[in-house]
Parts: structure tokens; C-alpha cells; sequence
């Protein structure tokens, strides 16, 4: 350790290999405090936002529905939120609407609602409604698997709707839940 800058009956020293410590030695008290230096909390912070960021993104709940229609695939996703109303639907091929939520907060996943409209005048009308509540199954076969790996959520559905019983083709996996 080497001392830097003594003021006025102060002595203080750092560590030479982390640079992060200082111990500041007051006359009047007769031992050496520990002083946290700014360079270690931005170390501290830096640590625990790595940290955090890494739990919060493997952690996250992840909702995928493949959406085919006319031969076109829409990939529709969803995350964990308080509130389903504000979620919107999504545009699938000018005839249909298509609606994923999930409701939870977190990795707590109360329950997840998948929606689909068909687009008709005045307004759209509802043609299947499915909810899913947890515990949610881990696979058909029973093999195990991670939270990151995605499960079979729905398996596959055929809607048929409109004057000419246009289909529409959905398949929902859910990852980062534990089964």
C-alpha cells in the first residue's frame, strides 16, 4: 500500500491492486476508517447490472404463435403483462385479427388468452377463444427439458371462418417457464 495526498492529519492509502479501497487514518480517532471510492461503486454497479441483465433475460417468459394464413406465416409474440386489455391484435392477411396475451407478472404466469377475430363489417367477430392456465404441461413424450428450451404450448389449430371458410393455421410454444 502506498499513502496519496494527506491533508491535514488525514493519511490515507489505497490498495495498488484493486484501486478500489481506501483507508483514511484520522489522529483523532486513533484507527483507520474504510472509505468506499467512487471507482468501486461503479464496479459494484457495473457487476449487479450485469448480473441483473443477464437474470432478466433468460428469466423473461416467452410466448411464439405461428400464424399461417394464404400461405404466408406471421409470428406473433408475447411477453408477461398486468393489464390484456391494451394488447393489440395483429393483422393477419386483411382477414382475420389475431391476439396473444399473457397474463402474469415476472415469471408468476396467471394465465395466457389467445383471440381470433374475423375482420367483417361493421366489426370484427370473435371465431375461437382458447385459455391456458398454468401448471402448464412440460411435453407430450414427457422427455425433460429447461426453462429455455420452448414447449409445445397449444399444438397445432385449424379455424375456419368467413362465406368461403377461409382457414387460418395457428402453433403456440412458451419457453422460460418451468412446467
Amino acid at each position: 500500500m502506498r499513502p496519496i495526498s494527506p491533508k491535514k492529519g488525514m493519511q490515507s492509502v489505497q490498495n495498488p491492486s484493486s484501486m478500489t479501497l481506501s483507508f483514511i487514518f484520522f489522529p483523532l480517532l486513533g484507527f483507520p476508517l474504510l472509505v468506499l471510492t467512487p471507482r468501486f461503486w461503479r464496479a459494484a454497479g457495473l457487476a449487479l447490472g450485469l448480473a441483473g441483465l443477464s437474470m432478466g433475460l433468460s428469466a423473461a417468459p416467452l410466448l411464439t404463435c405461428q400464424v399461417s394464413y394464404a400461405g404466408t406465416v406471421h409470428t406473433v409474440t408475447a411477453r408477461p403483462v398486468e393489464d390484456p386489455y391494451p394488447v393489440p391484435s395483429v393483422d393477419i392477411g386483411g382477414r382475420f385479427w389475431f391476439k396473444a396475451v399473457m397474463v402474469g407478472q415476472g415469471q408468476h404466469i396467471r394465465r395466457i388468452l389467445l383471440y381470433t377475430y374475423l375482420d367483417a363489417s361493421p366489426h370484427p367477430v370473435l371465431v375461437h377463444q382458447a385459455k391456458y392456465l398454468p401448471p402448464f404441461q412440460a411435453s407430450p413424450s414427457g422427455a425433460a427439458r429447461s426453462p429455455a428450451q420452448a414447449m409445445d404450448l397449444t399444438g397445432q389449430h385449424y379455424l375456419y371462418a368467413g362465406p368461403v371458410e377461409r382457414e387460418l393455421i395457428y402453433s403456440c410454444t412458451l419457453e422460460g417457464v418451468q412446467p
